[in-house]
């Protein structure tokens, strides 16, 4: 497998993309030689194809440069290798209302294109959905781990999403590398201890764990990570919000410490923190920060989905 290879899946496999469809790359200085490589495929598969380099945003979720926003509303499909995250953004939002199905690729390098995303997507999709109707008729999720992790998220009334990695639909909308399937928990009513011994976005891998009090729906103490504690004050007290329950479903995934490819290792939970308008929430802030858990237990209305990182699904 080499990156045109993965660029052609891509398009191809994932994208759907069509002969004379309006094909646009957005992409950043650090992902220059992926978005070009992304470019050049679209082109010799028939795309009408844009290529759009930006300057990097400063933190996933910060919303781009107007312009871009404007030119991401008339695109047929839009592929984002960025450096820092466009999903969770105004501007991506509105180019789905739009009609365009797009794919973010936030921070990915060469090593996960070629690894992640050659992938049978059809079993991911079995996966991914199978967990995400457990999620959708659930009224709690129980998580626990042998190094302390014990939180209860409750459920009832929100809808999960299934991200398996084919955008075929005007509107759709997900990551790739994909593989997971992910719910926002009821806000304000999240309890427990959180263990995060993965990773987390925006810090990478993990060498000690990060020990977050979770009270009342919110992040209310975090042990042992600074820099955690310094991303989400910038933004102020909401962005504190358990915003995010998700289940990882990609096998040929790996924890490396770059959150796009962590979050989707088949057998890991992540549970995010700050915005949530993406599926379903309130909590609008600039960030969104997901926190990786190992060797999860995971229980949904008391059946048991996922055994000490063993995915029973």
């Amino acid at each position: 497998m080499n990156l045109d290879k993965a660029s052609e899946i891509v398009w191809s496999e994932c994208m759907n993309l069509k002969e004379g469809e309006n094909a646009l790359i957005v992409c950043d200085k650090p992902l220059r030689t992926i978005g070009s490589t992304l470019f050049e495929k679209a082109v010799e598969l028939g795309g009408e194809a844009f290529f759009l380099e930006m300057i990097p945003r400063q933190i996933h979720g910060e919303e781009p440069p107007s312009m871009v926003a404007d030119v991401m509303k008339s695109a047929d499909v839009i592929v984002i290798p960025t450096s820092t995250s466009l999903s969770h953004t105004k501007a991506r939002r509105e180019a789905c209302a739009k009609g365009a199905r797009i794919a973010t690729l936030p921070n990915i390098t060469e090593d996960i294109m070629m690894r992640a995303i050659p992938v049978n997507y059809e079993e991911i999709k079995k996966r991914s959905e199978a967990i995400a109707n457990l999620l959708n008729s659930a009224d709690a999720a129980y998580l626990t781990t042998e190094k302390g992790t014990d939180l209860t998220l409750p459920l009832k009334g929100m809808k999960a999403e299934p991200d398996f990695g084919l955008y075929h639909k005007r509107g759709d909308f997900g990551n790739l590398p994909a593989g997971e399937a992910y719910i926002a928990p009821l806000e304000g009513v999240s309890e427990g201890t959180l263990i995060v011994d993965g990773a987390i976005a925006g810090i990478g891998k993990l060498e000690e764990v990060v020990t977050i009090a979770v009270v009342n729906g919110m992040a209310k103490t975090i042990e042992n990570c600074p820099e955690l504690e310094k991303m989400l004050d910038e933004h102020g007290e909401r962005a504190r919000n358990i915003a995010e329950l998700g289940v990882g479903t990609n096998d040929k995934a790996t924890v490396v410490g770059n959150i796009l490819e962590d979050e989707k290792v088949m057998g890991t939970v992540h549970v995010a923190l700050g915005n949530n308008v993406l599926f379903g929430g309130t909590v609008d802030v600039p960030i969104h920060l997901d926190c990786i858990v190992l060797h999860p237990t995971l229980e949904i209305d008391g059946e048991l989905v996922i055994e000490n990182g063993e995915l029973l699904v």
